[in-house]
């Protein structure tokens, strides 16, 4: 399959691999000039996100810069495996940033000893761990981290709706322990009244500009409720001082209000170096949309100065 990279022309094929038993599926880019072998950048989408979210467009830029690009849906979400659907649980997601980084090792296009991962969001601090504990990763983006579920929250939740949050999740515990199921509840609504995880248009907008424009599109707009008790326990605070010597940056935004930057710069700082960080100017989605040649091109030369 061709896909255009600017004035480029870059192979990408479908591919998938075994991740603890589930199939990850996605897409494998590379530049169609070069080496044999290419650097590679492995990537996986946010809270929910599957990959034809914008991640083509950050993959298009690293092919177009001399990469050879790996992007997977996480389990359970997208075109991937994994059951229950719609259940996020961000150690398994850590443990499959691994299993990709061996499948990537294994293709004829890439550079075993030359690998590097990109994160975002969710994943964004997921790849900070990753970093931490595999050194067979050379260099580390994480873009508007998600990195410490119980502050995050604290910061997200409205006051008032905080006792509710954790019935909910206590209720949906109890169901568990008989045996059933966990519940669902929506990611986003336009309805403020509505239960859902992620409140406001800037959410419910930029997944939708993906879904009204894609009938393919693979996203659903529930979660697991178990996904959302596996948030709070979430937080990468212990591995950042791990990273070193490998090579961070970090992008965050001015205005996060999903995930708040301050958070982000509080665990930024605990890295000894080397690092580095990009401010943008916008709010959370402004990384993938009207900041996205900062975001992409920041990356991209992260990437070429440490692969």
């Amino acid at each position: 399959m061709l896909t255009e990279t600017g004035r480029r022309i870059a192979l990408r094929r479908d591919i998938d691999f075994k991740a603890d038993g589930v199939t990850l599926r996605g897409w494998m880019y590379k530049p169609n000039k070069g080496p044999k072998a290419f650097p590679t950048i492995i990537m996986a989408h946010g809270f929910s996100g599957v990959k034809e979210m914008g991640l083509d467009q950050y993959a298009d830029v690293f092919v177009k810069n001399g990469f050879a690009v790996l992007v997977y849906d996480n389990r359970c979400l997208g075109s991937s495996g994994g059951q229950p659907r719609q259940d996020i649980d961000p150690t398994m997601q850590m443990r499959d940033y691994r299993s990709a980084i061996t499948f990537a090792q294994s293709q004829p296009e890439c550079n075993p000893e030359r690998i590097g991962i990109w994160g975002t969001s969710y994943t964004g601090g997921t790849v900070c761990a990753v970093a931490a504990l595999d050194k067979r990763v050379k260099a580390v983006v994480s873009q508007v981290p998600f990195m410490n579920g119980h502050r995050n929250l604290q910061q997200f939740l409205p006051i008032g709706a905080v006792d509710d949050f954790h019935q909910m999740l206590d209720e949906d515990r109890i169901g568990r322990v008989s045996g059933k199921k966990s519940k669902y509840v929506k990611m986003c609504s336009l309805d403020p009244e509505e239960p859902h995880v992620f409140p406001g248009e800037e959410t419910y907008n930029y997944i939708h500009q993906f879904v009204d424009n894609d009938p393919k599109c693979t996203w659903e707009n529930r979660v697991t409720v178990r996904s959302l008790e596996y948030m709070i326990e979430y937080d990468v605070t212990g591995y950042m001082k791990q990273i070193s010597p490998t090579p961070l940056l970090m992008i965050v935004s001015e205005i996060d209000t999903t995930t708040p930057s301050d958070i982000a710069l509080d665990l930024y700082n605990l890295v000894p170096g080397p690092k580095d960080l990009v401010v943008i100017n916008s709010n959370h989605y402004g990384a993938y949309t009207e900041k996205f040649k900062e975001t992409s091109g920041a990356a991209s030369n992260w990437f070429k100065n440490h692969l």
